[in-house]
């Protein structure tokens, strides 16, 4: 497994990144622990988590996550793990956490206080927004819409109080998750102007299907050295083709098929079946192709993969490493320009 360094960080990070939501809903906390276990011993330092997590959201099951991944930190070397979590933002209708989650500092310190508490650590690696308390188009939403304009957290306050927790070494470094680019300036902004601490990455939706990535936020994150950790890049599983093989299979989108709204859109289908025959015809597993295709972008610092089965994990890490032919990049172009992202 590949070791990079993270943007302007001194962490440094294997080039996937273990995702957690499954851990508590479709995986029970021994499950869990084995695909930590298989993970760690393939050489993955990094995990993502989140006071959200597990989903599907629900009040019986918010902090699991964390505490499956906090049973197992217990046993683990913890400086030789890099951890990542998230606060959550406003609304989403999440009433059970927090009473209403905002990103305001008296909030923000309860969700943090929780997750140390629950992951059994004194200190998380990353810390991250997990979406703005303003409004922004999110979520498969694709366009912006003034109207839908909210009171929200100053992002001075958010930072500032950020900055606290880092102060007190309970958070080592500052992340952004689905941010825009305006966003993403502005916090960095605000940073430079008042001596705060910046904000070190970006966790957005990347993959195939949707790489709107590329159009504002890459020069963005050039410029500030910001590096892109890509969540979904298997876009729930449909670049992986079982559900192109067995439209029944077991997963998120036929389990809990309205939180995979996004992918229910005209043009979907068919890419992901042009992207699945591109793989197969050079002889590779769609999903590694996909997950490959992802890492090796140089905007990327770390793809994150999650599985529900310990199979899909070792097949998704198999993609460490690789590196796609000019032949095969040259058709994913083709595909694109016939479907150009069709699941933002």
């Amino acid at each position: 497994m590949n070791v990079r360094p993270l943007g302007s960080t001194e962490l440094m990070v294997s080039e996937f990144c273990l995702g957690t939501m499954t851990f508590g809903e479709q995986n029970s906390e021994a499950e869990a622990h084995a695909q930590l276990d298989l993970a760690f011993d393939r050489g993955v330092n990094f995990i993502d988590v989140a006071e959200m997590y597990p989903v599907p959201p629900r009040a019986e099951t918010q902090g699991r996550t964390e505490a499956y991944v906090g049973s197992w930190l217990a046993r683990q070397p913890r400086e030789r793990v890099v951890l990542a979590t998230k606060v959550t933002g406003p609304a989403r209708g999440y009433d059970w956490i927090r009473g209403g989650p905002r990103l305001s500092p008296v909030q923000m310190r309860q969700a943090l206080e929780g997750s140390l508490r629950r992951l059994r650590t004194d200190y998380v690696d990353l810390y991250q927004l997990h979406w703005p308390d303003r409004y922004v188009p999110m979520f498969g939403e694709r366009d912006y819409d003034v109207s839908r304009e909210r009171e929200a957290v100053p992002m001075l306050e958010q930072i500032e109080a950020l900055a606290g927790f880092v102060r007190e070494g309970k958070v080592r470094y500052l992340g952004l998750s689905n941010e825009t680019p305006w966003g993403v300036c502005e916090f960095m902004r605000l940073a430079g102007e008042h001596g705060l601490p910046r904000m070190a990455t970006l966790q957005n939706a990347y993959h195939l299907l949707n790489r709107g990535f590329e159009t504002g936020l890459a020069e963005v994150c050039h410029r500030l050295d910001v590096p892109l950790l890509a969540y979904s890049p298997l876009a729930f599983g449909i670049l992986s083709g079982k559900y192109l093989d067995h439209p029944e299979a077991d997963g998120r989108l036929s389990r809990y098929p309205a939180f995979g709204r996004r992918y229910a859109k005209p043009n979907v289908a068919e890419a992901a079946a042009e992207y699945v025959r591109i793989a197969r015809s050079a002889g590779l597993d769609p999903a590694r192709m996909a997950l490959a295709f992802v890492a090796g972008r140089r905007f990327v610092g770390a793809t994150i993969v999650g599985a529900s089965t310990l199979q899909q994990l070792e097949i998704n890490l198999g993609a460490a490493g690789m590196v796609l032919s000019r032949e095969v990049l040259a058709e994913i172009e083709q595909v694109r320009l016939r479907y150009p992202d069709p699941a933002p």
